[in-house]
């Protein structure tokens, strides 16, 4: 659980970027390992932030889906680079499948097109064409037409829960502020870090 103080911040920070020049204010680095140790990471949207972690939902059959299920623990990076002189949040915790209410809820608010294309894609496997993809997109528009989308069983959302965040704060001269915020049981320190 993240304390009142860093959460108040990360909050504060999160707004400051959308009313920013940020072209996408939610984008967010996440690294995970394979099984053999290698390290992945790509880009995936903010979707939430409470005192439990920070959310974002996917396929749970992509090969980010199948490296959380072997290595829950995972890092985070936000980079708002147009935010004061630079902004970064880094993270690192435990990523937690969502309970299927909250996935169910969050699936409802996206647009249509959206939820058919979680169907429709099965997402890091190949795809031996663009149109089979089409074609696998209006198979599903066939399937929901005239009535609500339903969110896919391998579809949903994770919380990831931190042990470890640290807002980075640029300055002139590379002379950067770093606070890092460590939990240990469910008590949280921080300290200042050189740049």
């Amino acid at each position: 659980m993240l304390n009142p103080e860093i959460l108040d911040t990360l909050l504060r920070l999160l707004d400051e970027a959308k009313a920013s020049d940020e072209r996408e204010p939610t984008a967010m680095n996440l690294a995970t390992v394979d099984s053999s140790g290698r390290v992945a990471s790509r880009v995936v949207l903010l979707k939430g932030v409470d005192e439990r972690g920070l959310r974002f939902y996917t396929n749970y059959q992509s090969d980010k889906g199948g490296q959380i299920e072997a290595h829950p623990q995972v890092a985070l990076c936000i980079h708002w680079k147009q935010l004061r002189e630079g902004v970064q949040v880094r993270v690192e915790g435990v990523a937690r499948k969502l309970q299927a209410e909250e996935s169910d809820a969050y699936f409802a608010s996206r647009e249509r097109e959206s939820q058919i294309g979680a169907w429709a894609s099965l997402q890091s496997q190949t795809l031996p064409d663009r149109d089979t993809f089409e074609q696998r997109v209006a198979r599903y528009e066939h399937e929901f037409e005239g009535r609500e989308v339903t969110r896919p069983p391998h579809w949903g959302g994770y919380v990831v829960e931190p042990d470890m965040l640290e807002f980075w704060y640029g300055a002139e001269f590379r002379l950067h502020e770093r606070v890092r915020w460590s939990r240990h049981g469910q008590t949280w320190t921080s300290r200042l870090l050189y740049p």
